[in-house]
């Protein structure tokens, strides 16, 4: 069996409680939840409403403030398209944004004429908070983007300091919680921060077709989509409370009933899932680095977990891709992974991006031997 470590894309394989509650939940409860009165529709509502309490629960905030969508994308879409912009408004991003975010606002920037800018780095590739705040102090922000782990490095960006930054210019902060809901401990009221989105088929071990976001700010969005909600049809409005003001169509209870299993393993395992994801994270760092001719991004201590990237002199990222595929059956993700900016101050284009080695629940140590002992055969020649 192929040795997978591209947990960073999606978390693989999945708890078997998760596929057999889905399998379960797909064969007896594929019902419309909240478009009818008879039992099956009420317990996928009531199964709908038990997620929502749970990843509630799992951030520290309140159900009513969970809003489902079919994933972390559209979430941040509804997030991002939902602030009532106007030209000139100001706007920073991270360097490490996923293109969830900065496609967005490339998108509203060239419609609306806001203003985008990079957040600053250090030489060691952090987030300069001095010269961030320097720099909030010339142009005042009106919105602040800031994913918490980075899908390339796996970077955990300051995220509290940073909101805490960007509430003194009373900034909304929107944060992309995609890499690290479920692995990391996140409680929403402590960092600071209006909006957190999250993907269902991540670390929160569920499958894909559910994502969503928590709205904990007061600031109310736009309803950017649109459409039934199997209650007060006559209404051509969308409903103005949260979470109906967000939520349209046949919700997808099957995957809903996966997160929630997905949920349920975390909570139960979560500092143990941590745990092993930082060992295993340690040992590739360690053991890569070791390799001549091998570039390893690698982040200072503590401040890293879960994603590994690197380069081998000679080689362009995918060459290496398709040959641990083939000799190796090691499935690793090569390129630039959804990542605009960041990339730049890598410095990796020469190689075609990065060799981005991700880990899971389902990864051993073998895993990541197998790995190093390929790459410094390859390194070799």
């Amino acid at each position: 069996m192929v040795r997978y470590l591209d947990c960073a894309a999606t978390t693989f394989p999945k708890p078997e409680c998760v596929l057999a509650r889905m399998d379960e939940v797909n064969r007896t409860l594929a019902v419309n939840a909240g478009r009818g009165v008879y039992r099956e529709a009420r317990e996928a509502a009531q199964i709908i409403d038990e997620t929502r309490k749970r990843l509630a629960d799992l951030v520290f905030s309140d159900a009513s403030r969970v809003i489902f969508s079919p994933s972390a994308s559209i979430a941040l879409n509804q997030i991002l398209r939902g602030i009532e912009w106007k030209a000139g408004d100001v706007v920073y991003l991270s360097p490490y944004e996923h293109n969830a975010v900065s496609r967005i606002l490339y998108d509203i920037q060239k419609k609306m004429g806001i203003r985008v800018y990079q957040m600053p780095l250090k030489e060691n590739l952090e987030i300069d908070l001095d010269a961030l705040w320097y720099r909030f102090s010339v142009e005042k922000p009106c919105c602040v983007c800031v994913t918490q782990v980075s899908n390339v490095t796996g970077y955990i960006l300051p995220v509290k300091e940073i909101a805490a930054l960007a509430r003194e210019y009373g900034a909304l902060v929107v944060v992309d919680g995609a890499q690290s809901v479920g692995l990391l401990p996140v409680n929403i009221g402590e960092m600071g921060i209006d909006f957190l989105a999250f993907a269902g088929h991540k670390n929160l071990y569920g499958p894909f077709g559910i994502g969503g976001f928590i709205a904990q700010s007061e600031y109310e969005l736009q309803t950017v989509l649109t459409g039934g909600t199997g209650s007060d049809s006559r209404n051509l409005a969308m409903p103005e409370k949260t979470p109906g003001r967000y939520e349209f169509a046949s919700p997808n209870i099957g995957a809903v009933a996966g997160c929630l299993e997905g949920i349920k393993w975390v909570q139960a395992n979560q500092k143990e899932l941590f745990r092993k994801e930082e060992q295993l994270t340690q040992r590739l760092l360690d053991r890569l680095e070791r390799i001549d001719g091998v570039h390893v991004c690698r982040m200072a201590e503590g401040k890293q977990i879960g994603i590994v990237s690197f380069w081998i002199k000679g080689y362009r990222s995918e060459d290496v891709g398709l040959i641990l595929d083939e000799d190796y059956e090691i499935a690793v993700r090569c390129g630039y992974h959804c990542a605009a900016y960041i990339h730049d101050w890598l410095g990796d284009i020469e190689y075609g991006g990065t060799i981005r080695a991700s880990v899971g629940w389902g990864n051993s140590v073998e895993d990541i031997d197998a790995l190093t002992e390929a790459i410094q055969d390859l390194a070799k020649g």
